[in-house]
């Protein structure tokens, strides 16, 4: 077994074992604890590659779970996979969902800035070079609330930001 492996399953099984600790000493009612269950069942599934069983769960975690701040987790992680897959609009709704509940969640403002500079990027190798700008100009947005979040994340992002003039923006 590959070290890398190796260390992704040693990370996921210490995962379980806090997540479970957790459920047993931290106070939830019983519908929080099984929502609980659900995303980390979900976290689990997404680490292994199971993206279709992981949004299950995520979908589960999110009928039962009724606080914001744990559901801007679940809609975040929705998120990453749709991303994953290509589905950029779809991943920006959750990203966006979850920063409705929760807007100190720098990596859901990163993850929005990467999508728009993709675009950005996209649209110049299609020979659009009045649309970049304005994806630019969002990205740098995204990113510069990102980095007030986390200013010790992100160094690439602050890289582009001052290498394009948009530092401090």
């Amino acid at each position: 077994m590959p070290g890398s492996q190796r260390n992704d399953n040693f990370i996921d099984k210490t995962f379980t074992i806090v997540a479970d600790a957790l459920l047993r000493i931290i106070p939830t009612t019983g519908r929080g604890r099984e929502a609980f269950i659900y995303y980390r069942d979900g976290m689990s599934a997404q680490s292994g590659g199971e993206y279709a069983e992981a949004l299950r769960n995520y979908y589960e975690a999110m009928r039962l779970e009724t606080d914001p701040y744990d559901r801007s987790y679940v809609l975040y992680n929705i998120g990453l996979i749709h991303a994953g897959s290509g589905e950029h609009a779809r991943a920006l709704e959750y990203y966006f969902q979850a920063l409705e509940r929760n807007s100190s969640l720098p990596q859901a403002l990163n993850n929005i800035a990467v999508i728009c500079h993709y675009r950005g990027e996209q649209a110049i190798n299609q020979g659009d070079f009045e649309t970049p700008e304005a994806r630019s100009s969002r990205a740098a947005l995204y990113w510069g609330q990102a980095i007030l979040l986390a200013p010790d994340n992100y160094v690439e992002a602050q890289n582009w930001l001052g290498r394009t003039g948009r530092l401090g923006d």
